[in-house]
């Protein structure tokens, strides 16, 4: 997915003007993409270069905006695009190389990051689901509702998942943490090293005297 696309998704549906699209994306597309304001009206202008879009006469009066509306060109590149090929994105999430990072030198304190998520995944989802009461439920399932039904119910999915596994994570974290020794050197003539001689055997074997 690119920010040209989503943008004519917005305007697809209706024109508006750049503040307008801004402001639409902080409360929709922008939960599944993201995109600074700067970057909504620099596009705007490659959008309108391209001939995907134009933009409309300003109405008179102080502070009026230009208004955006979708050209046919445009509704041509959003078909193509719809129907274009795209693999799985790669799975790629920090949190996850923490904990594996945790696992091996830890403990060192993941808890209360992984607290201030688990905070955040559960106020995102308290939006979701109030946008889901709001516009989706005892409303008229038809097609177009429920696709958009459809991409809401996947980021609250997501939520759900985010706290489900920092809920375990916790669990984890919490439990008694097993004291780690230090990988040493064995000498030949000291054997009263601690556990883990490194040229002896694998860690955590008791050393043999070297010959």
């Amino acid at each position: 997915m690119s920010l040209p696309h989503a943008l004519l998704t917005a305007l697809v549906e209706h024109p508006c003007s750049g503040s307008e699209l801004a402001e639409r994306f902080d409360r929709s597309i922008g939960y599944f993409w993201h995109a600074t304001h700067q970057q909504i009206y620099r596009e705007l202008a490659r959008l309108e270069e391209a001939g995907w879009i134009e933009a409309l006469p300003a109405e008179t009066g102080r502070g009026r905006k230009r208004q955006f509306r979708l050209l046919p060109a445009g509704r041509k590149e959003l078909r193509r695009w719809i129907a274009e090929q795209q693999n799985p994105t790669p799975l790629r999430d920090e949190l996850m190389v923490r904990l594996r990072a945790e696992a091996a030198v830890g403990p060192t304190g993941l808890e209360k990051e992984i607290a201030r998520l688990q905070a955040m995944h559960q106020a995102k989802l308290a939006v979701y689901q109030r946008i889901e009461q709001r516009d989706f439920i005892g409303k008229e399932p038809n097609r177009e509702r429920r696709l958009q039904h459809l991409v809401l119910k996947a980021g609250i999915l997501h939520e759900e998942l985010s706290l489900q596994i920092a809920r375990e994570a916790l669990e984890i974290l919490g439990q008694p943490c097993p004291l780690r020794l230090p990988l040493t050197t064995c000498h030949p003539q000291r054997h009263d090293r601690p556990l883990g001689c490194t040229q002896c055997q694998q860690v955590g074997a008791l050393p043999k005297p070297h010959s």
